[in-house]
């Protein structure tokens, strides 16, 4: 056998070796739902709404044909009247305080903690109809916004201009996980009135469905961890590289073997 020939040989050897050492991603820790079935169904039954919380901020726009009747419970920043000439008047806006309640013009304070908007609304409702006629109620939670960190293609703070936002919605607003992304064990920190609580979901189940931060509420913070080839990567992995150089000075002595036979 040529000298030639073995070093070529050897050379394909080293390739592998190192190919091995370094590729530390599965397809199975990537893979999102993998036990979901072909043609499978699953019903969503889920009929969850988020909830005002302390500190959240919120706007109410009350309407009847009575337009001087509803002047009072509208109030414009300063400036604004929200009648004639101005161009999109700006309502104020509401903070349900420590106590869970805002301070309303003419109803004065209003507990909304707990309350859906609906569940709001119809409060809104009752305690109107002493001063308007069928009125019609509006109510906005403008702070609706969850944050999605770790390792994420576009990490950061992600406004959501509907009710409610799914986990993974939010993942894909922020690019979708990098390949270094810890699917098996996504973090979801919730903050329910200076009380957090900690979730951790799968992603490559489709149980995900069926977890209870499926559905986020406003200022969930979802928190992506690196997985073993982050971690060994950023760390400098020692036991790897010192794999790797064991194995390059196995093949070099082995070539200068065959160099001197």
């Amino acid at each position: 056998m040529s000298f030639n020939l073995i070093k070529n040989k050897f050379k394909i050897a080293s390739i592998v070796i190192l190919t091995i050492l370094t590729s530390c991603v599965s397809k199975k820790e990537v893979v999102y739902f993998q036990n979901a079935k072909d043609f499978e169904t699953i019903v969503d039954t889920d009929t969850f709404t988020p909830k005002f919380k302390i500190n959240d901020i919120i706007t109410i726009f009350v309407s009847t044909f009575d337009l001087e009747a509803v002047k009072p419970f509208n109030l414009y920043m300063a400036g604004e009247t929200g009648t004639g000439n101005a161009s999109n008047p700006q309502l104020i806006d509401y903070l349900i305080d420590i106590e869970g309640n805002i301070d309303y013009p003419v109803l004065g304070k209003i507990k909304l903690l707990g309350l859906t908007v609906q569940e709001a609304q119809k409060l809104f409702k009752e305690k109107l109809s002493d001063y308007l006629k069928d009125p019609i109620v509006n109510i906005r939670i403008k702070n609706f916004r969850v944050s999605v960190l770790g390792e994420i293609q576009s990490p950061g703070r992600y406004e959501v201009s509907g009710e409610r936002i799914t986990i993974l919605e939010a993942i894909a607003l922020a690019g979708d996980l990098t390949i270094k992304g810890h699917r098996e064990n996504v973090l979801v920190i919730r903050d329910f009135n200076g009380s957090k609580t900690y979730t951790r979901v799968d992603l490559t189940s489709k149980e995900i469905f069926n977890s209870p931060v499926y559905y986020l509420t406003q200022n969930d913070v979802v928190y992506v961890e690196p997985n073993n080839s982050a971690v060994s990567s950023a760390s400098g992995d020692t036991r790897i590289g010192t794999i790797i150089s064991i194995s390059s000075f196995l093949i070099t002595t082995a070539l200068i073997f065959v160099t001197r036979n």
